[in-house]
């Protein structure tokens, strides 16, 4: 087949226009053909025809994902490099030119490339209703988290904790990291016996269950997931903490207390939110929040705020409506709401350190977790953690905990007179 025939010099314009003249990987196609960067340690195989068609017809991440997820496109050598090669190049928008795509299309039907678009896998969500809607909310939560707790178990280990960790040394395990995480964010909110907290977007119970052990606290834990609901429910009873936690499947605009909580965390949670909601959030924690009560509020972060755009692979397969703020907008929602910040921290490098210990606990588990949730979940899940750590290590997200006090009239906030005494 002459020069001009092959997969590689139809398409290579494509990758041209979309990545810039020189491909940072290298890349073979279904003919055999090859382009890129011949001494890349990481090769992207398109293994069929209908990979290319993903990407002309979603000439974007998505396009790329759904192939990804449809096995279609394969990787050899580690995906994380792959990843952050192509996320160095990648422009902030993809766009093709009118001429690449005209040009593109007639290479395809010479390739055998076009033909109807292709179905979009199933695990892509499709929510309907109002954005941040109860009922909307509420889908968004399962599609993210209703996997499957053994699913999650394979991907989390033991913890089942499914937030950013805290490593104190270089040989610190997850599980130790996750234990530090929840003892930090306890100190912060100044935890003492008998006090009562309140968790928000409990997860599968490991904050609750880690205060009321170690701190003598009563506790509530409430999520949207019927199924962590359930699991939580489980561990707290078998861990001899049902006279002191409960767990309920609950949406923080439902809360109506009788009595105050003296402390409230809320921990990978508020991504769910979104920046019109900020306030009524807020308003309804602060309102169920003592005086000189202490809430942390622990979410990712990113410069001038950023809703996952539609076109985005997190925002189809893994976080539909996500949304991320700026710690400042956060900070000034606080103080809107009447609560005083004390205390911001970033822990945006132990949120790559706790990813790549999720990516290695899921390709350990690659069998099982394939078993329990498919192919296509799996590789949902290892592109996501991968391209996530590369967010972070590149600083284009972080992570800070964000903690206010409800300050009254009095100006008496109840906090300790130094950091040091606190963490």
């Amino acid at each position: 087949m002459p020069p001009e025939a092959t997969a590689a010099t139809a398409f290579g314009p494509v990758w041209r226009a979309l990545l810039g003249p020189n491909l940072p990987v290298r890349v073979r196609y279904w003919d055999g053909s090859t382009d890129g960067r011949g001494d890349s340690p990481v090769t992207m195989v398109f293994e069929t025809p209908r990979a290319m068609r993903r990407v002309l017809y979603c000439p974007n991440e998505v396009g790329l994902a759904r192939a990804y997820v449809s096995g279609e496109i394969t990787v050899e050598g580690d995906l994380h490099t792959a990843l952050r090669s192509l996320q160095l190049a990648a422009p902030d928008d993809f766009r093709l030119p009118p001429r690449v795509v005209a040009e593109a299309l007639r290479q395809g039907i010479r390739h055998g490339v076009i033909g109807l678009p292709l179905r979009r896998p199933p695990e892509e969500a499709r929510l309907r209703g109002r954005l941040h809607s109860k009922r909307r909310d509420a889908e968004a939560i399962s599609h993210h988290y209703d996997v499957g707790n053994d699913f999650y178990r394979v991907v989390l280990g033991p913890s089942m904790t499914y937030s950013c960790a805290r490593f104190t040394t270089p040989d610190t395990t997850l599980e130790e990291a996750q234990a530090a995480k929840y003892d930090l964010i306890c100190r912060k909110l100044g935890l003492q016996a008998g006090m009562r907290l309140l968790d928000v977007g409990c997860g599968w119970g490991g904050m609750v269950m880690h205060a009321a052990r170690h701190y003598g606290v009563d506790a509530v834990g409430i999520t949207l997931s019927k199924p962590q609901c359930e699991l939580a429910q489980k561990r707290v009873a078998e861990a001899g903490l049902a006279g002191s936690v409960e767990i309920r499947l609950q949406d923080y605009r439902d809360l109506k207390e009788r009595r105050p909580f003296d402390a409230i965390s809320s921990i990978g949670m508020f991504e769910h939110v979104g920046r019109d909601q900020m306030g009524e959030y807020f308003r309804v924690l602060t309102g169920v929040l003592a005086d000189r009560g202490r809430l942390l509020n622990h979410a990712i972060s990113t410069p001038h705020g950023s809703a996952f755009d539609r076109r985005s692979f997190v925002a189809r397969y893994v976080f539909p409506d996500g949304e991320l703020q700026d710690v400042g907008v956060v900070m000034g929602a606080m103080e809107d709401q009447d609560l005083e910040v004390r205390d911001v921290e970033s822990l945006r490098e132990h949120y790559a350190m706790t990813l790549r210990k999720w990516v290695d606990n899921l390709e350990a588990g690659w069998d099982e977790a394939v078993s329990l949730a498919g192919p296509r979940r799996a590789r949902i899940w290892q592109l996501y953690m991968l391209g996530s750590i590369v967010s972070f290590e590149v600083n284009e997200v972080a992570i800070h905990q964000v903690l206010g006090v409800k300050t009254p009239a009095d100006g008496q906030s109840g906090m300790p007179p130094t950091r040091a005494e606190m963490v």
